[in-house]
C-alpha cells in the first residue's frame, strides 16, 4: 500500500533497482516520475497486478541482498558531487566516441536505413544542449548546493545573494532541460526500435546501438538523482536553513 501511495520517482529514489522494472513496462521514471503506479498504468493499459509483482520481487532481492547505493540517505552537496564527477564525466567521455560512431553507420548503412540520419542529428543536437546544461549545472546550481552545506555545517553564517533567487528558479530550469532531454531519447529509443540492430547490421553498427542504450540508461539515473533526489533535498535545506536564522546578509 505504502508503494502504490508513491510517487515513481519516490519509488525509484527508495530502491534505484525499481527502474528496470519501469523501464520493461516502458514508463517514464524520471521526467515523468510525478505520476502514482495507477495513473502510469492507466495511460499505458498495463495490468497493475504484474508491475506490482515484479516491484516486490525487487524489493525483496533489495532487502536479502542491499549492496546498492542508497542515494536518498545522501547530502545534497554529496550527490552534486557524485553526479558531477560520475555522470558529467561519463556524457563528456562518450559523447564524442558516439557522434565518431554514428557518423559512420551513417556513410555506410544511412543509404539503406534512412532514421540512421535523424537518430546522428538528434543524438548532436543532444550533445550540444547537454554540454551546456552540465555547464549550467557545475558553475551556478551545484555551487550554491556545496554552499547549503557549509551554512548548515555552520562554516559560514550566510547563503549569499544569488542572482537567481531561490534554488527553486534554477532547479525549474534544469527540469525543463531534463524533459527536452527526455522526449528527445525517446524518439531515439523509437528510431532505433529499442535499441535493436537491424539483420544486416556490421559489427560498428551493433556496437553503436549497444552505446547509445548505455548512455540512455546512464542518462536516465542522472536525470532521476538530480529530479526525485537531489532537487527536492537541495529545495527542502535552502527553506530549512532560511527558516533557522541562516538568512543572507544585508
Amino acid at each position: 500500500m505504502e508503494t502504490i501511495e508513491k510517487t515513481i520517482g519516490q519509488i525509484v529514489a527508495d530502491n534505484y533497482k525499481t527502474a528496470a522494472v519501469f523501464e520493461s513496462f516502458g514508463i517514464d521514471f524520471c521526467c515523468k516520475g510525478n505520476k502514482t503506479i495507477d495513473e502510469a498504468c492507466d495511460e499505458k493499459s498495463i495490468s497493475k497486478t504484474l508491475l506490482i509483482h515484479d516491484l516486490n520481487k525487487v524489493t525483496l532481492l533489495k532487502n536479502e541482498n542491499n549492496t546498492n547505493e542508497d542515494y536518498n540517505s545522501w547530502e545534497p552537496s554529496r550527490l552534486a558531487e557524485h553526479i558531477e564527477n560520475k555522470h558529467h564525466k561519463y556524457v563528456e567521455e562518450k559523447t564524442p566516441l558516439i557522434k565518431q560512431y554514428l557518423n559512420k553507420i551513417c556513410q555506410v548503412h544511412g543509404h539503406k536505413h534512412p532514421e540512421l540520419h535523424t537518430i546522428n542529428e538528434l543524438f548532436g543536437e543532444s550533445a550540444w544542449d547537454l554540454a551546456v546544461h552540465m555547464k549550467k549545472e557545475e558553475l551556478i546550481l551545484f555551487p550554491f548546493v556545496k554552499r547549503l552545506a557549509l551554512v548548515q555545517n555552520k562554516q559560514t553564517s550566510s547563503l549569499g545573494k544569488q542572482a537567481f533567487g531561490s534554488i527553486q528558479n534554477p532547479v525549474d530550469v534544469m527540469k525543463h532541460d531534463h524533459t527536452i532531454e527526455g522526449e528527445r531519447f525517446e524518439k531515439i529509443t523509437q528510431l532505433t526500435n529499442n535499441f535493436t540492430p537491424p539483420p544486416d547490421a556490421c559489427n560498428t553498427y551493433k556496437v553503436t546501438f549497444a552505446m547509445l542504450k548505455e548512455f540512455v540508461n546512464d542518462l536516465h539515473l542522472h536525470i532521476h538523482l538530480e529530479n526525485n533526489v537531489l532537487f527536492p533535498k537541495a529545495i527542502e535545506l535552502e527553506e530549512k536553513l532560511r527558516q533557522t536564522n541562516f538568512t543572507d546578509r544585508k
